[in-house]
């Protein structure tokens, strides 16, 4: 299959982590179409005194990239592709070989171009990319191409300029070429959004790199996006009480952008599938004593879980460290958005206390979202997981977190705190991201998850089901999740917390989940929990043996 995605606005170290777990675990071919955040990148062989300012000072980052070339700028109104490709004849990655590959690339995108309107566009001898009247006395360049080729598989790739800011350029050698000059397609008179060109491009690249009819699939984010779509934590700013009654207008525009239209009326009554059993036990009388005593949190409660005396009853819990409030403001979740405390430094002790009271074999550990904190609350999950260690060595420990903005420093105290499986939930399909959890990024969380691959963890993910995602949709998600590594997914339905949320679309039976399972398998995955009432954490002693890992035997009475 060739997968194609439309990912928006992405940070380029995620597209980074994203393209390398591709480039090594995937069999498929992907072409990954976003753009970046203000950022210079230097190829292997790039002269640092081409860039010319302090990157910082004008907004942008510096990266170091494992492809060839020298300086190039990528920024927002840059259309930037990356081709992950089994490409045919390659013998090993030679200049040969490498040059027919960047033919290829070029040709692709001068064909988009030519498609696009620009007249007499080609490509200019001894100098790579593709270029505006290359055989004038005034050659300009509207497109860098930096690849890189290995093991008969391709990274990095092109970048188009559509309209960004040209001014960035000025503030480089581009491409280490100090004589020719950088051109724009709004700046050759071609108006067209970013929208237009990539679905000008994906059926020209469908054409060159597909495998006939039925072999390639496309998915996207929503395009529009907006800075106040973010919660205000996400934007840096203090955050006001939640203004419960303007959720649902946002969300309601949010859903019409999106294509979603329809909606599980509150009256109707939900299917027989959907209702728990509502036993408290003397094993949930005793856990919710031990929660209360020690001043502990649980998800299992703040969200609403279904299955709180199942699992209660089972003596598992899922404990929520870093507070009680949330610094996101997702619309499907229940979690209390106001303003949070600082961390509570003896937290780790007390979720170490309550596994060592409750002689856990397994110990789930997530987490609220708290852009007010540097670290995203990396540091309480380490000292949690570094506690529970110290009391109950034998306990096999998960953890459910958050993306920590993407952080790479953030994300390796966590890792190197080495929990046994790592939980980051991309929640739903890319088409609806911003609908459900717009202070997130679907590229982010695959990129988490490929670090977490990286580090040698156990990998996991969830879906929440019923938000107004297709079959086929949630097919390409699997695919994607199985592509990186990822070893167990979750998938569940989802339950209106309050009318202020996120409608419920539609409910999923319970034999389409069994479906959703098979297809996973048949992806790659090592475990699929697909039912009604799963949620992240549910069952998650045996997913986590079914991914391979060497846990305790399930306890039964």
């Amino acid at each position: 299959m060739l997968r194609v995605r439309w990912l928006g606005r992405t940070a380029y170290r995620d597209a980074h982590a994203l393209q390398r777990a591709l480039f090594a675990r995937s069999s498929d071919d992907h072409l990954l179409l976003l753009e970046h955040p203000h950022v210079y990148t230097l190829g292997v062989r790039a002269d640092r005194s081409n860039v010319l300012v302090d990157p910082a000072s004008v907004g942008a980052e510096v990266v170091e990239v494992d492809r060839g070339g020298d300086v190039t700028y990528h920024g927002p109104g840059q259309l930037v592709g990356y081709p992950i490709l089994t490409v045919p004849g390659v013998r090993g990655g030679g200049m040969a070989d490498t040059a027919a590959y960047v033919h290829g690339v070029e040709q692709l995108v001068i064909d988009t171009l030519t498609a696009l309107g620009l007249a007499d566009v080609g490509r200019l001898r001894e100098y790579p990319g593709v270029w505006v009247a290359p055989g004038s006395d005034r050659p300009r360049k509207i497109a860098a191409i930096g690849v890189r080729l290995s093991r008969g598989r391709s990274m990095h790739g092109f970048a188009i300029n559509v309209a960004p800011d040209m001014g960035m350029f000025d503030h480089i050698v581009p491409c280490g070429i100090s004589d020719k000059e950088v051109t724009s397609l709004a700046a050759e008179g071609i108006d067209v959004d970013m929208r237009t060109v990539v679905d000008t491009l994906v059926p020209l690249a469908v054409e060159r790199w597909g495998h006939g009819p039925g072999s390639w699939e496309r998915a996207d984010v929503v395009w529009r996006e907006r800075p106040e779509d973010l919660a205000p934590f996400s934007r840096g700013e203090a955050a006001p009480e939640a203004a419960a009654a303007e959720t649902s207008v946002r969300l309601r525009g949010r859903l019409a952008e999106a294509g979603v239209t329809q909606a599980v009326s509150l009256r109707e009554r939900k299917p027989e599938w959907m209702r728990a059993k509502v036993t408290p036990s003397p094993g949930y009388n005793r856990l919710r004593s031990t929660m209360r005593e020690l001043d502990l949190v649980t998800v299992c409660e703040e969200a609403g879980c279904p299955n709180i005396y199942e699992c209660w009853s089972d003596g598992t819990a899922t404990f929520m460290i870093n507070g009680e409030r949330c610094t996101r403001a997702c619309g499907f979740c229940l979690v209390d958005t106001r303003k949070p405390a600082p961390p509570d430094p003896d937290e780790p002790e007390r979720v170490a206390d309550a596994v060592a009271r409750m002689g856990l074999d397994y110990a789930v550990v997530t987490t609220v979202a708290r852009d007010d904190l540097d670290d995203g609350g990396a540091g309480q999950f380490a000292a949690t997981i570094a506690a529970i260690r110290r009391r109950r060595p034998g306990t096999t420990i998960e953890v459910l977190i958050s993306d920590c903005k993407g952080d790479p420093a953030s994300l390796a105290t966590i890792f190197d705190a080495g929990p046994d499986v790592l939980n980051h939930n991309v929640e739903t399909v890319p088409r609806l991201q911003r609908v459900a959890r717009p202070s997130a990024s679907y590229a982010r969380s695959l990129a988490v998850l490929s670090r977490a691959k990286d580090a040698g963890l156990t990998t996991k993910s969830g879906l929440v089901l019923g938000m107004g995602e297709t079959t086929e949709e949630v097919h390409a998600t699997l695919a994607d999740l199985a592509a990186i590594g990822v070893d167990v997914v979750t998938a569940g339905q989802y339950l209106r917390p309050t009318a202020a949320h996120l409608p419920v679309a539609r409910w999923w039976a319970p034999e389409e989940l069994d479906d959703l399972a098979a297809v996973g398998r048949q992806l790659g995955l090592a475990h699929v929990e697909a039912a009604p009432l799963t949620r992240s954490s549910h069952h998650a002693k045996v997913a986590a043996a079914a991914a391979g890992l060497q846990v305790a035997p399930q306890r039964t009475g």
